[in-house]
């Protein structure tokens, strides 16, 4: 995996430019934005996470919101001609093939900077999956930040950043919590939502770790 570099409030907040154009985009496609503000070290779960268009209606709230986020995705789409302007929109590119532990990698970033604001869909696809893959569970109890509960209702056409929840280790209490928290949230394609759990609540409490 390929770290980021450390953010910045110059560099990372959201200008005017940038927030006045989100504005413009919510508007033009009637969406509107029901978010309290995050605090500036988090893991922001992206969920439902069902189709292209998830990207753009993300950095739309995060700019409306003054942030820009990190996200990561699939090295593919980091190549030329586009690789230098998804870096700028705070992509971090990840080789999935590799054995390296990303996990690890980004607790010590979190520990490195005080302004580091991470999306990640814990689905990991567009499509159906059995299951969410539990590394922004282990990243955000490893850092001691919070995951934030992000969501796009394309229902309702809202967006925005709901509540926070500390991992506490008991990984089935704090699922439910976030379960609850996605009831009657669907995404643009609701048939592709992988469901909200983590092979990791089958599992004693002293056994929960790894991705």
């Amino acid at each position: 995996m390929t770290t980021p570099p450390p953010p910045s409030k110059e560099t990372r907040a959201a200008g005017p430019i940038a927030r006045n154009l989100a504005r413009l985009w919510l508007w033009f496609f009637g969406w509107r934005v029901d978010s309290a503000l995050p605090p500036p070290r988090a893991i922001a779960i992206a969920y439902p996470h069902t189709s292209n268009w998830d990207l753009p209606f993300m950095l739309a709230i995060s700019y409306r919101l003054g942030m820009r986020p990190y996200w990561l995705g699939k090295r593919e789409i980091f190549r030329w001609p586009f690789g230098g302007f998804m870096r700028w929109l705070g992509g971090v590119p990840v080789d999935r093939k590799a054995r390296t532990n990303m996990v690890q990698q980004v607790i010590e970033r979190f520990s490195q900077i005080d302004r580091f604001f991470l999306v990640i869909p814990p689905s990991a696809t567009r499509h159906r999956a059995e299951h969410w893959r539990s590394g922004f569970y282990h990243i955000a109890r490893g850092a001691g930040v919070p995951i934030l509960c992000t969501f796009l209702d394309y229902t309702r056409k809202v967006g925005g950043i709901g509540i926070p929840v500390m991992p506490t280790g008991d990984v089935r209490a704090d699922m439910d919590k976030i379960r609850a928290f996605y009831v009657g949230i669907e995404g643009r394609y609701p048939e592709n939502q992988t469901p909200i759990y983590l092979p990791e609540e089958d599992q004693p409490m002293r056994e929960s770790g790894g991705r």
